[in-house]
């Protein structure tokens, strides 16, 4: 819709379109790092992350009650004195991720592994926290 000022009519989203298109744009959501999958079947669950350029030893997983956390580091590579970057797409430095699950957690049978850049985590429901079936007993 168009507006009328002293000055003629405005577009009042002119300004929106300019910084959009200016050096001053909004910067548009970061998404959160890394991506994770996650599957829920009766007794565990599953929970994939793509960490590619982290090494494994600089992976911190902890699980407490229904609550992952995936923390770690990924090192920016060592380019040189003389050499600068071009373009910088992938983020370096600190990270953590954390995923609330449907069910607490054995700490005792969390099972991951990590191959070619994929964090694979299995989480096995506590046996007091399974659902049981009540028999029902005639009278």
């Amino acid at each position: 819709m168009l507006t009328y000022t002293p000055f003629g009519y405005a577009d009042p989203f002119a300004l929106m379109r300019r910084q959009m298109r200016g050096p001053g744009r909004i910067p548009a959501a970061v998404p959160a790092y890394p991506a994770i999958n996650v599957w829920q079947g009766t007794d565990s669950a599953a929970v994939t992350a793509e960490l590619p350029g982290v090494a494994p030893e600089d992976l911190d997983i902890s699980v407490k009650n229904n609550v992952l956390t995936i923390a770690g580091e990924r090192k920016a590579p060592d380019v040189g004195e003389d050499a600068g970057w071009l373009r910088r797409e992938r983020a370096f430095g600190r990270f953590s991720r954390i995923v609330q699950l449907p069910f607490r957690v054995d700490r005792d049978r969390v099972e991951a592994r990590f191959e070619n850049g994929v964090l694979q985590i299995e989480l096995h429901r506590p046996e007091e926290d399974k659902p049981r079936r009540i028999d029902i007993k005639a009278a």
